[in-house]
């Protein structure tokens, strides 16, 4: 059976006690598995408030009704209002969500923080970051986290090295078509990424007469054919956990018709021989919908390690 996984970016203090309670019920109501990754430290949502120079963000803003998703409160988290610790406040949600049979798994420490700065971080800023998130996902749950997804997609090459320093049986930080060891400039780092592979709904709705009643039907028939593979979509708990909750049954219900699995990150990965996954490189691109660049899957370097050998 074709598997599609679900990786859910729980990104604020509001999608950590609103949303990601009203996922568990519903993915729970469609038997599906999933994979919640959380923000562990500070909600300063707020402070990308910096982006709005930026070419396309001010678009994407009014296209994706920030403020409807995210409520004023969340969007004055580290400006005019102090920012919430997500995971101090809310280590009982995240527990819970173990406990209801979800794999959870490191988003980031501080969202806006790493999304805006890890670009052009050095080493030593960039393993604060991992670590703090690190810690505080083994201080909540008394283990280590199993992945990491970036906030934003957004990577290093200190941050990829350290994916496999901290012994993470995936990653999930770029964009891409199917599941890779990554490279950078030649570089190979031994923890297989599992990319996005399709678009996210902030990304569709508002563009080319897509909104929140139609845009499952796009996502389906980019999910239909035969040949299709394995695929994996991210949603955010601000969102599909609470105004686009509809949005995201019907596509939980058309997946299922169209006979996939819906799974786990955790799961995907099991399903891996990575001694034959390809190596590529990682990029960075623009995406549609998205403003600024991301990472993205590159050109394949090798077809395999066995090739290398």
């Amino acid at each position: 059976m074709k598997k599609l996984a679900l990786k859910i970016d729980v990104d604020t203090y509001r999608g950590t006690k609103l949303g990601v309670p009203r996922l568990i019920e519903l993915l729970r109501r469609h038997r599906a598995g999933a994979s919640f990754l959380f923000s562990l430290g500070p909600d300063h949502t707020g402070r990308a408030i910096k982006r709005a120079l930026r070419p396309g963000f001010m678009k994407k803003v009014q296209r994706t009704s920030v403020v409807e998703h995210y409520g004023i409160t969340t969007l004055l988290y580290g400006t005019l209002l102090p920012g919430p610790d997500i995971g101090r406040r809310c280590a009982d949600i995240m527990r819970g969500t173990r406990d209801a049979g979800f794999e959870t798994a490191i988003h980031c420490w501080d969202h806006v923080r790493w999304q805006d700065g890890v670009e052009r971080a050095d080493p030593t800023w960039t393993e604060i970051e991992m670590r703090r998130a690190h810690e505080r996902y083994a201080e909540i749950f008394g283990e280590d986290s199993p992945g990491h997804g970036a906030a934003g997609w957004q990577m290093n090459r200190h941050a990829l090295r350290l994916t496999q320093r901290l012994g993470y049986h995936w990653a999930s930080d770029c964009r891409g078509s199917h599941p890779f060891i990554p490279m950078w400039e030649g570089e190979i780092m031994l923890c297989p990424q599992l990319p996005t592979t399709l678009p996210t709904l902030d990304e569709l709705i508002g563009a080319d007469g897509l909104t929140a009643d139609n845009v499952h039907e796009h996502l389906l028939r980019l999910t239909a054919p035969a040949a299709c593979t394995n695929q994996v979509f991210t949603l955010h708990a601000e969102l599909e956990g609470l105004k686009l909750g509809d949005t995201l049954e019907r596509l939980l219900t058309g997946w299922r018709e169209q006979g996939y699995e819906l799974v786990s990150m955790g799961k995907l990965s099991e399903t891996l021989d990575i001694t034959r996954l390809p190596r590529h490189e990682m990029t960075r691109g623009e995406l549609p919908g998205r403003s600024g660049t991301l990472m993205q899957q590159g050109e394949e370097y090798l077809s395999s390690w066995k090739e290398a050998a």
